[in-house]
């Protein structure tokens, strides 16, 4: 562990194995992260934050908390940059490799799990298998023993969160693809950036092109299940293939829908008709991956069936000017969420309140001042 002193705090590094994967042999560590503390203090509460395949171990949110008292774990599973190769059941387990050193290492009493943007629904689904496992059967004997082993949170907070993995990608699909292996091909009737569509667009044109993302989730899915099927009867288990297109979130384009202070014509990479065209959001994938994140129809990294098993403290936090996640996502996290102790607090700011210093300033106090008072 290496140990450094950062503007008046202690900034540790830490690498560990998994009980399904090793040290490889170039050195590096399956899980990973950063630990920060107030310099000189072994803080006894302390959050972690995890993602499905952004580098959380510098999150910005992670200063805030140490300055306010608390230990702040940003953690990364085996998974960090790889997201085509993510399976729920082994990045759970990497998580508890984190969740087991802040108990054991850190000495942390109390631990926060912070579910932030995409790492929302992947720490939602730590939260729920900690509570009642169900990953079991897709794991080798030592991994079944180390998830029945998962340490609990004491409390959750959803910060800017997606409802889940295979939600978030489906809301913004691009509905009019007509030819997955064709960046080109269009079906002008439900083109999001046909000026003759919208924006605005009508309530008619919105039922039809949220049927038409299920439906395309669903074709890949079918197309991924009987290609797994073919290439494992050859004997080869699994492959890569691109997936384009998927900023034609229409509220992202028209603020009307689902209204908030966010910036219009706006998704997290720019304007979402140049977006659109540009290869991002689980842009590559193996079969197993997508079955496993992305299938509305078989991934467990749905948000709902973990919320609900919650019986822990949890609050909700959604920025009002957040251009990828909305009001009505964060309503329904919490709607999800099977605590009877629940809270929801929508405010000033952008996805990583990145638009002012005041808004991360403000939301930390809002999440520190809610631990305190569930202590």
């Amino acid at each position: 562990m290496d140990r450094r002193d950062i503007d008046g705090l202690d900034v540790t590094f830490i690498g560990k194995v998994s009980p399904t994967a090793p040290r490889i042999q170039a050195g590096g560590h399956p899980c990973q992260g950063i630990y920060y503390a107030p310099a000189g203090r072994k803080p006894k509460t302390a959050v972690i934050a995890t993602h499905y395949n952004v580098d959380f171990s510098e999150h910005y949110i992670a200063p805030y908390f140490a300055r306010r008292g608390f230990g702040f774990l940003g953690w990364n599973t085996r998974y960090r940059g790889f997201e085509d190769q993510f399976l729920l059941e082994h990045a759970v387990l990497d998580i508890g490799v984190g969740m087991r050193w802040l108990r054991e290492e850190a000495g942390v009493e109390r631990i926060v799990i912070l579910g932030n943007s995409g790492g929302g629904s992947l720490m939602g689904a730590y939260q729920g298998e900690a509570i009642a496992p169900t990953l079991g059967a897709a794991l080798p004997a030592a991994g079944q023993d180390a998830l029945e082993q998962l340490i609990k949170a004491d409390l959750y907070i959803s910060l800017n969160a997606h409802q889940g993995r295979p939600e978030v990608l489906t809301d913004w699909m691009d509905a009019s693809v007509l030819d997955e292996t064709d960046p080109v091909a269009t079906n002008p009737a439900l083109d999001p950036f046909n000026p003759d569509n919208g924006p605005p667009y009508s309530p008619d044109f919105v039922d039809r092109y949220r049927a038409a993302q299920r439906a395309r989730n669903q074709r890949i899915t079918d197309w991924a299940k009987a290609e797994l099927k073919r290439l494992n009867d050859a004997g080869v288990p699994d492959r890569l293939f691109p997936l384009f297109r998927c900023w034609g979130d229409l509220r992202c384009m028209d603020s009307s829908l689902d209204p908030s202070d966010r910036e219009p014509r706006r998704c997290y990479r720019g304007d979402p008709a140049i977006a659109n065209r540009t290869p991002s959001i689980g842009r590559a994938n193996t079969l197993k991956t997508w079955l496993n994140m992305w299938s509305l129809e078989t991934s467990p990294c749905q948000g709902a069936p973990h919320l609900a098993k919650f019986n822990t403290p949890a609050l909700v936090v959604q920025g009002t000017a957040d251009t990828g996640v909305f009001p009505s996502d964060a309503r329904k996290i919490f709607d999800h969420i099977g605590s009877r102790d629940k809270q929801i607090e929508l405010i000033p700011g952008a996805h990583y309140f990145e638009d002012s210093t005041a808004h991360r300033d403000a939301a930390a106090d809002l999440m520190a001042a809610w631990i305190e008072a569930k202590s």
